[in-house]
């Protein structure tokens, strides 16, 4: 279910999953609805809604008709086949995989009255033990750690617990601690042991559960006197970490390392269970990687090899993770695919004894993990009567291990005012209590305290706690961090009942004060998620200021509602991340910012936000912008050299493997939007822009200029100025881009040794211009204009101009970075030097070392178009010929019977006959002369275009070069070819018009 004043139902979130049977699984694309894809897998099981609360707190469905699947019915499917497998001697194995608040832990372990597979299989496997026949003997062991550290052991191991590999037994946990249990209550017991000591790391280092894998495990070994035989089975049950820090914290685009062995055992197990899914598809797999982690190297006999495993895949139904359950399900998609071969695990007593004569029993199990124990312990054998486990008694027994007795610190949880810790992990939440005695204590770091806390930014004396008159104060020290119900305190305060508390960087507790003030509350809904929501809202950050709030139709983006979660994530690791500088000494500072938060395209339409951070060096004035990803796979290599810090180990490492550093690079300072409808127009823009930050904040104004010209570059005048764009289609465009000068830019005024670069790109281009570099001015001349043209403006461009903007971006320079590059090399340019635009349908264009062949094309069809107006002119005066002819025959038939007595005239008549014929001749010549060579020319040029360029980089100048020849000598053919068509026109028409007054 959404969580009930968490991210999900605080956003506004929407259910996009739906099972309509007990096998199938449906998940809708909410940006796209029509979108559905449906999974099949063994189980599918809905516990979303359609459920109540018994008088027990346990969840039960609403009426008979519920889908809903209650925790009993998932042991019932689950937990008894694990039982049965181990009963049979089988290894078993359970993997619960899914995002942080899935449901994952509480599938394994529950929480509350709902208890989980984990502690239902104990439970029932006594009960079981229990009511066996009395020739048996059983044997228990329990071990129980995340990350390869032992829950179980009160004694520290630097670095953890090493995982070694042994001939027989395969890869195990070297020195893990496994205890023998008599009974169920010792196992809860232990349980609740490891929990207060993972909550207590946790706390430690404010790191969640969620960030590391919980691995427990139980030894089962049956022993058949009258048989001679025995029977072994181990069962694995793995909680694995979050699967969001796997793809949303990797190291790509870090130049250090991935920095969570976490996010990589992952990766590791998804390409273990890719390769065994192929194998079993029948595909040739030459290698299963085993060995690349820690976490696959224990789980291999349950991956394809000699275990009954079962996956629990848990989903989020909300649309803000839509992404993260797809990915879950293809997950288990490709996880059932994989096929195991378990067999039963006996041997014989003789066998056994002969292997144990004369050294310690070593308990072990396909699993690897192994811990030793003595041959005198931990056998049971059920006796008459009363079913009594005659267990020797371990160091986990009892109190052993000095916790206090659950009755006591019930009463006194009912009797004085009291600090729960609150985890992200609800396992882990409500773990730690801490006491106000009547008087004065003070909390903090040092062992002397009343209270004594760890974690981020807990100073030795943090806080002092007053319990006096019926009230309880609390008093940070001197400039300590406190905060209560999500607002900073400096001075005394009186706390209130149910009151949220962050001391430090990220410590929460929840305060609960006097019997006389409790009533019935329901304490689950002050989750972490409720403290960090809290915490956001004192700081001004909400859905409504992020865009993500409802718009008119009442559904709020999905893709903004993931960005609100997002931040409101990581202003605690934000926070902790801090702290850790500020302990070694780093002088930095970070800051949560939302990528294109008031930003929006050259439409106007809102670009997609994204949560980054800000980090500023607070001494050299240095910033470096990170994506979420590389900050948390920074926070990981933080915390690697906080711990190394704590330990007294030496924590200096060399500048360029320092995860608090980068090298310096240009920072995006804002956005300016230059509406370009004038151009449409062929009228002149030109106006003072502001450039609008991150945060839609003024961070500069740029002057600037958009001039339409002529090919020469001289502006266009008020009669160049056209009523309907539709006029300049197809017909060739000129205009220039001007930035002239930057204004009160915030950037440089912060730091007079920055500089500043400027940058745009307009319609079709393939890259980005920028302005040459401008140092230490406020306000800097930049002087920068750049001509550009369409050669054919098409519709598409015209509509571009009247409906869109040319975006503007202005980049800050620090010293030492690497500079923008500002030549236009890779550009389209005409030949007077012009940048062209709208070439998409000029598809021939393979690289720019063709741009002149597009111009000598163009040249060539107006050629053809001058050509064929040459055409109708030759049939004009062709036309003309006839009708000459036809009247000199009429005048010639007149004077039939007159012989004419001058025979020179007669022959200047038959002169003028002869002239229109030796004139088409002319003609015909000319036309034919230009013809061939327009045919050579057009060879020549798709000899041109069929060119490509050599891939050798020593070969690309020379090829240039030859290009540029080969294109010389075309466009002199096209020259010479046009000049002399037209001389020899120009003759023909001459003569013509010089004899029509004789003809006359």
């Amino acid at each position: 279910p959404f969580s009930k004043l968490g991210l999900e139902k605080n956003s506004g979130s929407k259910c996009v999953i739906s099972m309509h049977s007990r096998t199938t699984t449906t998940i809708q694309d909410p940006k796209n609805p029509e979108h559905r894809k449906t999974f099949t897998f063994d189980l599918a099981y809905w516990s979303h809604d359609g459920f109540q609360k018994d008088k027990d707190g346990v969840f039960i469905s609403t009426d008979p008709s519920s889908k809903f699947a209650s925790q009993k019915d998932v042991f019932h499917d689950l937990g008894r086949g694990i039982l049965d497998s181990a009963w049979q001697g089988y290894n078993a194995t359970l993997l619960a995989y899914g995002q942080t608040g899935s449901g994952k832990s509480y599938s394994m372990v529950g929480l509350g009255a709902n208890k989980g597979i984990i502690p239902n299989v104990c439970e029932e496997l006594f009960q079981a033990i229990e009511e066996r026949e009395r020739n048996q003997e059983y044997q228990v062991l329990y071990s129980f750690f995340p990350q390869i550290r032992d829950l179980l052991s009160r004694t520290k191991q630097p670095g953890g617990l090493k995982v070694r590999e042994d001939q027989h037994l395969g890869f195990y946990v070297d020195g893990l601690k496994s205890v023998p249990c008599g009974n169920y209550a010792q196992i809860e017991r232990l349980m609740e042991q490891g929990t207060k000591i993972r909550t207590t790391a946790s706390t430690n280092m404010n790191a969640s559960s969620s960030r590391s894998h919980m691995v427990i495990t139980i030894q089962f070994r049956q022993v058949f006197l009258d048989r001679d035989l025995t029977k072994q089975s181990t069962i694995n049950l793995v909680d694995l970490a979050g699967s969001e820090r796997q793809k949303s914290s990797g190291s790509e685009g870090d130049r250090l390392r991935e920095g969570s062995q976490v996010n990589l055992s992952l990766t590791n197990l998804g390409n273990v269970i890719s390769a065994l899914a192929d194998a079993a598809t029948g595909k040739k797999v030459l290698h299963i990687p085993y060995r690349d982690s820690v976490l696959t190297k224990l789980l291999q006999p349950a991956l394809g090899g000699n275990s009954r495993t079962t996956l629990i895949a848990a989903i989020s139904p909300a649309d803000i993770f839509y992404e993260e359950t797809l990915s879950t399900l293809r997950y288990a998609e490709r996880a059932k695919k994989i096929r195991n071969r378990a067999v039963v695990n006996t041997s014989t007593l003789m066998r056994e004894s002969k292997a144990e004569n004369d050294r310690a029993l070593l308990v072990r199990g396909n699993s690897g993990m192994a811990g030793k124990l003595s041959q005198e312990q931990c056998w049971s054998r059920p006796a008459a009567g009363r079913p009594e486990v005659g267990w020797r008694e371990g160091p986990a027994a009892g109190s052993a291990w000095g916790l206090p007795s659950l009755p006591q610190e019930q009463w006194i949880m009912k009797t004085l005012p009291h600090l729960l810790n609150v985890n992200e992990d609800p396992q882990l939440t409500g773990v730690l209590k801490y006491f106000i005695q009547a008087g004065s204590c003070d909390a903090g770091r040092a062992a002397s305290n009343a209270i004594h806390l760890q974690g981020l930014g807990i100073s030795d004396k943090h806080a002092s706690f007053t319990n006096s008159d019926g009230k309880v104060m609390v008093t940070p020290h001197s400039k300590c961090k406190v905060v209560v119900n999500g607002v900073p305190i400096v001075t005394k305060t009186k706390l209130q009942h149910l009151d949220r508390i962050i001391l430090g960087s990220n410590s929460a507790y929840l305060y609960i004060g006097f019997p006389s003030e409790r009533g019935s509350e329901d304490l689950t809904r002050f989750d972490y998620d409720f403290f960090q929501l809290e915490r956001a809202a004192a700081e001004g950050v909400s859905v409504d200021k992020l865009g993500a709030a409802s718009h008119g139709d009442g559904k709020a983006d999905p893709g903004m509602l993931a960005v609100f979660q997002d931040y409101v994530r990581l202003m605690p690791l934000v926070a902790e991340a801090n702290q850790m500088g500020e302990e070694l000494k780093k002088g930095l500072r970070m800051e949560l910012k939302v990528k294109n938060l008031a930003a929006s395209d050259s439409r106007g339409h809102e670009l997609q936000k994204e949560v980054m951070v800000k980090v500023t060096n607070q001494r050299t004035r240095e910033v470096w912008i990170w994506s979420k990803a590389k900050f948390i796979n920074r926070k990981f290599l933080m915390e690697e050299l906080y711990r190394r810090f704590l330990d007294g180990e030496d924590s200096h490492v060399a500048q360029e493997d320092d995860p608090f550093w980068d090298p310096v690079e240009v920072v995006h300072l804002g956005s300016a939007h230059i509406w370009l409808q004038s151009l449409a127009y062929s009228m002149k823009l030109e106006e003072q822009v502001e450039f609008m930050n991150c945060e839609g904040e003024e961070e500069a104004v740029v002057h600037v200029c958009v001039t339409p010209c002529s090919p020469a570059g001289r502006a266009c005048g008020e009669e160049d100025v056209v009523i309907d764009p539709s006029e300049l289609l197809g017909k060739r465009m000129d205009f220039q881009v001007g930035l002239v000068r930057c204004l009160g830019v915030k950037w440089l005024k912060e730091d007079a040794g920055r500089g500043i670069q400027m940058g745009y790109r307009i319609y079709d281009l393939s890259s980005t211009l920028y302005t040459k570099p401008v140092w230490k001015m406020v306000n800097p001349q930049i002087e920068e204009t750049v001509q550009f043209t369409a050669l054919n403006a098409s519709q598409e461009f015209l509509n571009y101009l009247q409906t869109d903007a040319l975006i503007v971006d202005l980049w800050g320079l620090q010293e030492g970075c690497t500079q923008l590059d500002c030549s236009q090399s890779d550009l389209i340019v005409t030949s007077e030097g012009h940048v062209m635009v709208d070439t998409k349908k000029m598809s021939t264009l393979m690289d720019p070392g063709q741009v002149q062949i597009s111009e000598l094309y163009m040249k060539l069809l107006k050629l053809e178009q001058e050509t064929e107006l040459l055409r109708d002119t030759n049939r004009a005066l062709r036309e003309e010929n006839v009708f000459l002819k036809q009247s000199l025959e009429k005048v010639g038939s007149t004077q039939q019977g007159e012989r004419l007595p001058h025979p020179p005239a007669a022959r200047e008549m038959n002169q003028m006959y002869t002239r229109p014929a030796s004139s088409d001749r002319e003609f015909a010549k000319a036309l034919k002369l230009f013809y061939h060579s327009m045919n050579q020319a057009r060879g020549q040029l798709l000899r041109l275009r069929q060119e490509k360029p050599p891939e050798e980089d020593e070969m690309l100048r020379p090829f240039v070069q030859q290009q540029a020849q080969r294109l010389k000598d075309f466009g002199d053919v096209l020259e010479s070819s046009l000049r002399r068509l037209k001389n020899d026109v120009a003759v023909i028409v001459k003569k013509k018009r010089a004899s029509l007054p004789q003809a006359e």
